[in-house]
């Protein structure tokens, strides 16, 4: 029993290992540097400032903006992202010719990386190679072209139009593993009290699939919220910093900045505003009440 024990525990501390180096460290490193002036290009002045990089980022414009940005791009991007993977999902349940493959080329989207997703949609919203425009043009909805990314007015709808696309699979393929789930049994019993389609919908589908739905937004929400790929393949934040969120501007203060502890702090401020809504959102939808969540 005792060299079981040995055994078992000698294959589990390579695990452990890799996951304090790679998990646990980082984060907690991570939180000593927002209290730090961590300069990477300074490294030998590092000390630490208590609030100071919190401070700064608080009376900094752009990561106000960046916070502002957050909100629109996980709202907007989570509701039309739900709404049409939903109804994509209604189409694909009934069986019909070549729905295989059909739900291939629907899911393709969800195997491709966020920065490839905003390549291709970067040269679509081209102002001037662009098809987007040429379309438009070509229906006469516009008359000149339009500097989708290029105009500060276009460029966070651009994105989350682009965002929007991307994820639309995702909240596909669950849903459709949620809706297949179903008993049919609970169909008929609606047929026979004389439940109209909204009514079964509304009634049978929508309570049994809850938990998934719930499971799918919150994940899905916090995904989005943490992403910074798709906008730095659009528009690497600009132009002149109006699509920034907090993720990406975090890894401007890295990448182009060099400051490590200011991106920290804007990543601890990321982790409280996720608990925060985690705690918000579970609260208000009741998901312990809606099943086995």
């Amino acid at each position: 029993m005792k060299k079981q024990k040995v055994f078992i525990l000698s294959g589990l501390i390579p695990a452990l290992l890799l996951v304090l180096a790679f998990t646990y460290y980082p984060f907690l490193k991570g939180i000593i540097m927002a209290f730090q002036d961590y300069k990477l290009f300074d490294l030998r002045n590092v000390h630490f400032i208590g609030l100071g990089n919190f401070k700064n980022a608080f009376s900094d414009p752009k990561f106000l903006m960046a916070m502002q940005n957050s909100a629109y791009w996980v709202f907007f991007s989570l509701i039309f992202q739900f709404l049409f993977g939903f109804t994509l999902a209604l189409l694909l349940k009934k069986p019909f010719k070549g729905r295989g493959i059909y739900q291939g080329f629907v899911f393709y989207s969800w195997a491709l990386s966020g920065f490839l997703i905003g390549m291709i949609w970067k040269w679509m919203f081209n102002s001037q190679i662009g098809v987007i425009n040429d379309i438009l043009l070509q229906l006469g909805i516009i008359h000149e072209r339009i500097g989708f990314l290029s105009d500060p007015k276009w460029a966070m709808t651009s994105v989350i139009i682009a965002n929007v696309w991307y994820g639309v699979a995702f909240f596909a393929i669950m849903l459709l593993a949620a809706l297949q789930s179903v008993p049919s049994e609970l169909y008929e019993a609606a047929v026979m009290d004389g439940a109209s389609s909204f009514r079964k919908l509304w009634n049978v589908t929508l309570p049994y699939i809850m938990p998934t739905i719930i499971a799918t937004t919150l994940l899905r929400a916090i995904w989005i919220f943490n992403d910074p790929t798709i906008i730095y393949g659009l528009t690497n934040g600009g132009p002149a910093g109006s699509t920034h969120i907090l993720s990406s501007l975090m890894l401007d203060k890295i990448i182009y900045a060099g400051d490590y502890g200011a991106a920290s702090a804007i990543g601890i401020i990321m982790i409280v505003i996720l608990l925060l809504y985690t705690i918000f959102f579970l609260s208000v939808t009741k998901a312990e009440k809606a099943g086995d969540f």
